[in-house]
C-alpha cells in the first residue's frame, strides 16, 4: 500500500528521523512564507523549529550510539 508505513516505538531511532523530516519540511514552508510575506512571528516559528531540530539530531545521535554499544555488548557476549 502506498505512502503506509508501519509504526514504530518513540525510542526507535526511526521514529526521531521521521520527526526530523516533518520538521525540515515546516521549515521549508515557513521560509516560503516568510519570502512571500517578511514576519518577526515567522521567523521566531522558523528559530523554534530549528531549535527542535538541533534537539532531535542530538537525540539521534545519542539513541544510534546507544544501539551500537549494545550491540557491540551483545557481540562480545555471545563471542566468549
Amino acid at each position: 500500500m502506498p505512502g503506509y508505513s508501519l509504526p514504530t516505538r518513540e525510542d526507535d531511532p526511526v521514529h526521531i528521523v521521521r520527526t526530523i523530516g516533518r520538521l525540515a519540511f515546516m521549515i521549508l514552508e515557513l521560509r516560503d512564507e516568510y519570502v512571500r510575506e517578511p514576519r518577526d512571528d515567522t521567523l521566531n516559528q522558523i528559530e523554534r523549529r530549528l531549535d527542535e531540530l538541533a534537539q532531535l539530531h542530538a537525540q539521534l545521535r545519542e539513541r544510534r550510539q546507544a544501539q551500537a554499544t549494545a550491540q557491540e555488548q551483545a557481540g562480545s557476549a555471545g563471542g566468549t
